[in-house]
């Protein structure tokens, strides 16, 4: 019998959901949610340093604001941790590196991801071996800067891109990654963005065909390019941490929307989910007004 195309993608998102429910969770605890000695989901506040990538400085733009000074904004947020995006620090020096830890200590803050823009998707084994190199370094630096997990990507579609082809690049590059990682006490979290992780189904493929113990899922609410609170159901099991944006895209794909968060935290709470909700601010308006009033729903969300 053939399968008309919905049914086909009905299939694959069943298959894809039990996939996750019979491996091991990332953050979900061992112990069960009820009882005894139960272990619950607990949610924590935080904020993508990408969310103000109009005023922190990168590569020749100067830039309005350091990460420093984006730290006392976080603070005053009264957030629980904070994700520092690679591209905008000044530095790679150990003592910068230093000081804006101790800084984040004083002000309460857990520096509770890190980031790296890498593709392993490039035809090139040299230029794979460089983003390598690339993410192994902010491996040293997740060290030094006392956080537990630094998010990666698959990388973005080259012009001779070949599906399968990719796949095995970026299953190797993991695999080589993820052994460096784990001697380093890091987890990498790999976000749904973009090429060959537009589905839950591609993502699990990819988790599942790297098989580490120190990857899971960087969840990024805004990315899955339809069906979305499906997918983020199907896979709660990987998650390690997250990037609620301010829109997902419709159920058909064919459009976006305004993200639900009550839903969105829901969902977290019942695959009982220990992490950070982290904001990844895209919206129009202004990050200095555009953030904190996005971080209040959130809050709110987390709170009802």
């Amino acid at each position: 019998m053939k399968l008309t195309r919905r049914q086909a993608l009905a299939a694959g998102m069943a298959a894809a959901t039990l996939a996750a429910r019979n491996s091991q969770g990332a953050v979900s605890p061992a112990k069960p949610s009820t009882g005894d000695g139960a272990i619950t989901a607990q949610l924590k506040l935080s904020c993508a340093a990408y969310s103000f990538r109009d005023y922190l400085p990168r590569g020749g733009k100067k830039g309005e604001m350091t990460l420093f000074d984006w730290l006392d904004l976080a603070a005053s947020w009264g957030l629980d941790g904070v994700e520092l995006t690679s591209y905008y620090f000044t530095s790679e020096e150990p003592k910068y590196m230093n000081d804006l830890k101790a800084k984040a200590f004083r002000l309460g803050l857990d520096v509770c991801a890190t980031s790296v823009g890498n593709s392993f998707c490039l035809a090139s084994a040299e230029d794979r071996a460089r983003q390598v190199a690339d993410v192994k370094r902010w491996i040293d630096h997740s060290v030094e800067l006392g956080s537990p997990c630094l998010r990666v990507f698959a990388g973005g579609k080259p012009k001779d891109g070949e599906r399968r082809r990719d796949f095995g690049f970026v299953v190797e590059c993991l695999k080589e990654c993820c052994d460096y990682a784990g001697s380093r006490g890091v987890f990498l979290a790999l976000e749904n963005h973009g090429y060959l992780t537009e589905t839950a189904a591609e993502v699990l493929d990819i988790l599942a065909a790297v098989n580490h113990e120190w990857l899971g899922l960087n969840l990024d609410t805004g990315n899955f390019v339809r069906e979305p609170y499906k997918c983020m159901e199907t896979v709660m099991p990987k998650v390690l941490t997250t990037h609620a944006k301010t829109e997902v895209r419709t159920e058909d794909g064919a459009g976006k929307e305004a993200a639900d968060y009550t839903r969105i935290v829901r969902i977290l709470r019942e695959a009982n989910y220990r992490g950070y909700l982290s904001l990844e601010y895209e919206g129009e308006e202004d990050a200095k007004t555009g953030v904190p009033k996005y971080l209040a729903k959130l809050r709110a969300a987390m709170n009802s």
